[in-house]
């Protein structure tokens, strides 16, 4: 019934967030509204989220109006390049792979991997053989997805359509062990009654091949225009605060540096 609920709520939540009633142009952002801290959907049925702070943010700075628009994440690339909006700010590591289909501003926020297990687990060892026949888990059509499978081959490895659901099975025991990322899984069993069950255990996961060049806006192949903009309006929150302002509100580390 829970994970209805959010579906039901996504839907309410593609609505418009205004950052300049004279703008000339309006663009789009396309965000999952299921990944909190970064976007997630409030009590009033709207997306929220650092994810959408930064973008409304650089919207301001670029003079445009915005729309905020909720899409499910295995779909969030194919709806960029389908034009049902013109960027997306949803976490997304910049990746080799994800290159040949988008391009990226730059980063916005550093990223890092981690390991979530039970409290008492009692893991120590992240090797494939040490974690063969563990149940593993992580959210689909993500790096940590793609990490899971490639570290630990003979684990049994379960995919989620959300991160929610993922967590969830976790609380109930059906997992031995998540990779997520570092942020929001650190902000799930700091802040979370569900998420007082775990703990993040071993180092966090920084290899380049997974975690990328950090966090970027992902845009059309070709759209160098908006990109452009982006990268000036980044460098311009960044400088008068505005960044610093966004970053506070949700996080006790400068994300940017993760300092």
């Amino acid at each position: 019934m829970r994970h209805k609920v959010i579906a039901l709520a996504l839907a309410c939540a593609a609505t418009i967030y205004m950052t300049s009633a004279n703008a000339a142009e309006t663009l789009k952002i396309g965000t999952e509204g299921a990944y909190p801290p970064f976007n997630f959907v409030d009590s009033a049925g709207k997306i929220g989220g650092f994810d959408v702070d930064i973008g409304l943010a650089l919207c301001a700075k670029m003079q445009v109006e915005c729309e905020v628009v909720a899409q499910d994440w295995d779909g969030i690339i194919p709806g960029l390049l389908a034009k049902k909006y013109d960027m997306i700010i949803a976490s997304m590591f910049i990746t080799e792979e994800r290159k040949k289909q988008v391009a990226f501003a730059d980063p916005y926020y550093l990223a890092a991997m981690t390991h979530v297990a039970p409290k008492g687990a009692g893991i120590t060892a992240f090797t494939n053989e040490a974690l063969k026949g563990k149940v593993i888990g992580a959210q689909s059509g993500t790096t940590q997805a793609d990490f899971i499978a490639a570290a630990y081959p003979d684990a049994e490895i379960k995919l989620y359509p959300t991160q929610d659901e993922a967590n969830l099975d976790m609380v109930n025991g059906r997992l031995d062990m998540q990779v997520g990322d570092m942020l929001p899984m650190l902000d799930w069993v700091t802040k979370n009654d569900d998420g007082k069950c775990c703990e993040l255990i071993g180092t966090p996961i920084t290899d380049p091949k997974f975690v990328g060049e950090g966090v970027g806006i992902a845009v059309r192949q070709g759209d160098n225009d908006l990109r452009e903009k982006l990268n000036k309006a980044l460098a311009d929150i960044r400088a008068d605060g505005t960044y610093k302002t966004i970053n506070d509100k949700y996080f006790t580390i400068d994300v940017y540096t993760m300092k």
